[in-house]
């Protein structure tokens, strides 16, 4: 339940902290932190349109994909804290959990029948095929370390006593982050900020989403970012008393928010044709950390 609650708050700003430090190094005001989340407040007072054209797929896609972030949030831990789901093979059903809400928000976009719309949902399919490898990896080479395959127990034996395990875990936290924005649709894979549908892949296919709908699709990605966050936190929590790890939780998510407005106010975005070959490059890394796993194991032959 600590873990929803901590989460949930960290959701509220992180974004915002994102959007501010993007304003700052541009030499602007900017909104303040929390206005992404009055803009959703505010989203979640307005009624929905839906196009003629659309199903009853379309106007259910916001709450799966709403529900699956949620119900991936559930699995997170907190420390030594678990998740209100846990049990053994979890870190698979978060990443396939996930996958369900991908699956609807990529199915709901072709729904409305826009040419626009497909293209950018085959996009962001490609980008999530690519990245999930680098998971599965990952979560793998820390299964393999500790013996455990679920996320509290893993976090909970990942000792970092050695510089080794210290490179991995930082490997390991560039990794996750290059999936939250990945899976977020930010730079340098894609502009949040563009409207050449051309060049665009995760706004193009919430053109046709409003009101209420695009509230939940919004506050899911905020709700993503915070995940990633928490899985980055757990891997340095070790066994720290709540009164420690609770402030280090939230330094640790601004922190990696600050990261990202400075890659993203620092960099542009690559050519569609480059997006792959970045993406693939997580996987490399991911291997690193399973060397890495079996050299501290004694595996390594």
């Amino acid at each position: 339940m600590l873990s929803i609650l901590l989460i949930t708050l960290a959701a509220t700003f992180f974004t915002g902290i994102i959007i501010r430090t993007k304003s700052i190094a541009s030499g602007r005001k900017g909104p303040g932190i929390f206005q992404p989340i009055k803009d959703v407040i505010r989203l979640f007072r307005k009624g929905a349109v839906y196009s003629e054209t659309t199903s009853f797929i379309f106007q259910m896609m916001p709450v799966i994909y709403f529900a699956s972030v949620f119900v991936a949030m559930l699995l997170v831990p907190f420390g030594q804290s678990k998740g209100i789901l846990s049990f053994s093979g979890d870190f698979v059903f978060f990443a396939y959990v996930l996958g369900i809400g991908k699956f609807f928000s990529i199915t709901g976009a072709m729904d409305t029948g826009s040419s626009f719309e497909g293209m950018g949902a085959s996009r962001e399919s490609l980008y999530s095929m690519f990245a999930e490898p680098a998971l599965f990896i990952l979560m793998g080479s820390l299964s393999l370390l500790t013996g455990y395959t679920s996320f509290q127990e893993i976090f909970a034996a990942l000792h970092l006593g050695s510089s080794i395990s210290y490179a991995l875990a930082l490997m390991a936290a560039f990794v996750f982050l290059l999936i939250a924005m990945i899976e977020n649709s930010r730079m340098p894979i894609d502009d949040p900020k563009t409207h050449l549908e051309l060049t665009m892949v995760h706004e193009v296919m919430i053109l046709d989403n409003s009101g209420f709908d695009l509230g939940l699709i919004l506050s899911a990605g905020y709700l993503k970012f915070a995940i990633y966050g928490t899985i980055i936190f757990n891997l340095f929590s070790g066994t720290i008393a709540y009164e420690y790890a609770i402030p280090l939780f939230f330094a640790i998510q601004a922190f990696l928010a600050f990261v990202i407005g400075m890659i993203e106010s620092f960099m542009a975005r690559f050519r569609m044709s480059h997006n792959a070959q970045y993406i693939v490059v997580l996987s490399s890394v991911s291997l690193l950390v399973f060397f890495g796993a079996l050299l501290i194991a004694g595996k390594f032959i």
